[in-house]
């Protein structure tokens, strides 16, 4: 009998929450994935960013899935995008992009509380980033702010290199709220497992003081409702040249359809 990627209970949570723990969906991919970030690591893309830190290192890129086979394969081959796909209760996924982070052991610089949602122009409720770990994560696991998908406003997105506002806009935004405890989710994860979030869901990460790698490969996918939206300025990732209108569809050329139930 074929495991099933993801419960009714788990899709309810997801919903409601805007982040869902699923366990093991990754684990016979999770060499697959690690030999996909060494050759990032190896080959950097435009797009690569050291992350300015001044202990340790974190690493990041994003969109090469185009030009490195691994990643490709996950996306098309794995459960990924059918997994994505339920969860958003959508009927189809398309592909937005692949987005690899590393902190190396003792690498204290958090990642600060943010949602994707304004950095992206994307709108629509059914978005869905999968944050696959290969590493055993405890303290250094994402962080999420139950329910804040649900926010009338976003949070104002800022440049993690200087706290600057990535925009120059006068729209309308909040300040990252200081969450109580009772409303912050997070799990313990091992190789394999993804967390599940919502575009619009806050979210963060402490710092890895560990003396182990934290390797994560994070996958994010829209749905039937995702449209394109102007933003007051260069989004990230920015893929220049798209031509696309507001609420167009994502061109399938550059973000296929990888998923259809």
């Amino acid at each position: 009998m074929e495991r099933q990627l993801i419960t009714e209970q788990q899709i309810e949570e997801f919903q409601r929450d805007g982040a869902v723990v699923v366990r093991g969906v990754f684990k016979d991919w999770v060499d697959i994935i690690a030999a996909g970030i060494e050759r990032n690591i190896r080959e950097p893309g435009e797009y690569a960013s050291e992350n300015a830190v001044t202990q340790g290192r974190f690493f990041d890129d994003y969109c090469n899935w185009h030009r490195i086979p691994e990643f490709e394969q996950i996306i098309r081959e794995s459960p990924a995008a059918e997994l994505a796909a339920r969860a958003m209760v959508s009927r189809t996924a398309q592909i937005f992009h692949d987005h690899v982070l590393v902190k190396e052991p003792s690498t204290p610089k958090p990642t600060p509380w943010h949602q994707d949602a304004p950095y992206y122009f994307v709108e629509g409720s059914q978005t869905v980033s999968l944050w696959i770990p290969l590493d055993p994560v405890r303290e250094a696991s994402l962080r999420f702010i139950a329910g804040s998908h649900k926010w009338d406003k976003m949070v104002r997105p800022v440049s993690w290199a200087d706290d600057s506002d990535f925009y120059a806009s006068d729209d309308e935004w909040i300040d990252v709220p200081n969450p109580s405890d009772d409303a912050v989710l997070e799990w313990p994860m091992e190789p394999g497992d993804a967390v599940l979030f919502d575009y619009r869901t806050a979210h963060g990460a402490r710092g890895n003081e560990t003396t182990n790698r934290r390797r994560a490969l994070s996958l994010r996918f829209v749905g039937d409702d995702a449209r394109y939206v102007e933003r007051p300025g260069r989004t990230s990732p920015p893929f220049p040249g798209h031509g696309m209108q507001a609420g167009d569809r994502l061109r399938e050329d550059w973000f296929p359809v990888v998923y259809a139930g």
